[in-house]
């Protein structure tokens, strides 16, 4: 009896040895011999030692801050970037078998794609157009990581700085829009001001009394104030209407 019982606790302790927990977050790589035999999913799963292996996988998804980087624009500006990208491994295995570190293969596969990416666009559309530049980097990269069993979820620039003159450059091009937007207004609040006084003016010819009445209107504002000097010019209606009454007191 206790010569089976020596084996059963040999045999026991392997099992117990054997066993690896695989968490819900996780998948385990496993290898025979130090060949690829199949991915395993969460749960407790028995791998033998010296025969077998395997290699625990986190596939949450994670953030890679990719440092500043010296970019040069389509039109010759020097800028620097910066951004996150978010990834999550998709295929175990490729990400065991295919790259080494693959934190560190995509977050230099980033820097590479943002530099290209900026050289391919304006200062002006890089500025306006952060989306897109975003959605480029995160295609390219998408696409170069498939083979590792990577999918990029997205890419977030986080921020562009420009040298000091070019920054002063850019406050004077936007002062400037402003004051010709400004003129602009202006100009056409001047237009609509004239219209307006033409056909005040058309609608006063048209009534012969009109005038007299707007003229008159005008003095009575002017006599609230007593210390007001007021040179009145009489319209040349009235002077013909008198020269009309002088004529007719001759005959």
């Amino acid at each position: 009896m206790q010569f089976l019982s020596a084996p059963l606790v040999i045999i026991l302790i392997i099992i117990l040895i054997s066993i690896r927990q695989i968490n819900q977050y996780q998948r385990g790589v496993k290898f025979q011999l130090g060949k690829y035999t199949k991915t395993l999913e969460p749960g407790w799963r028995l791998v033998v030692p010296v025969l077998q292996s395997m290699k625990k996988v986190d596939i949450r998804v994670k953030a890679v801050d990719v440092p500043d980087q010296e970019a040069i624009t389509k039109d010759n500006i020097s800028a620097r970037i910066n951004a996150v990208i978010y990834y999550k491994v998709k295929d175990a295995a490729k990400a065991i078998i295919e790259v080494e570190y693959v934190h560190h293969a995509v977050s230099q596969l980033a820097q590479t794609t943002m530099r290209n990416v900026v050289g391919e666009m304006d200062l002006d559309e890089l500025l306006s157009n952060r989306e897109s530049a975003s959605k480029r980097i995160k295609d390219i990269v998408d696409s170069l990581t498939d083979p590792w069993g990577i999918a990029v979820d997205n890419v977030e620039l986080k921020d562009i700085t420009l040298p000091e003159d070019m920054k002063r450059t850019i406050a004077k091009q936007a002062e400037a829009e402003r004051e010709r937007r400004a003129v602009v207004i202006k100009a056409e609040g001047e237009v609509q001001a004239a219209e307006n006084l033409k056909i005040a003016a058309d609608m006063l010819a048209s009534s012969p009394g009109a005038l007299h009445l707007r003229t008159l209107s005008t003095l009575n504002d002017l006599s609230s104030d007593q210390s007001n000097t007021v040179i009145f010019a009489v319209p040349l209606e009235v002077l013909r209407a008198f020269d009309k009454f002088a004529g007719g007191g001759e005959k």
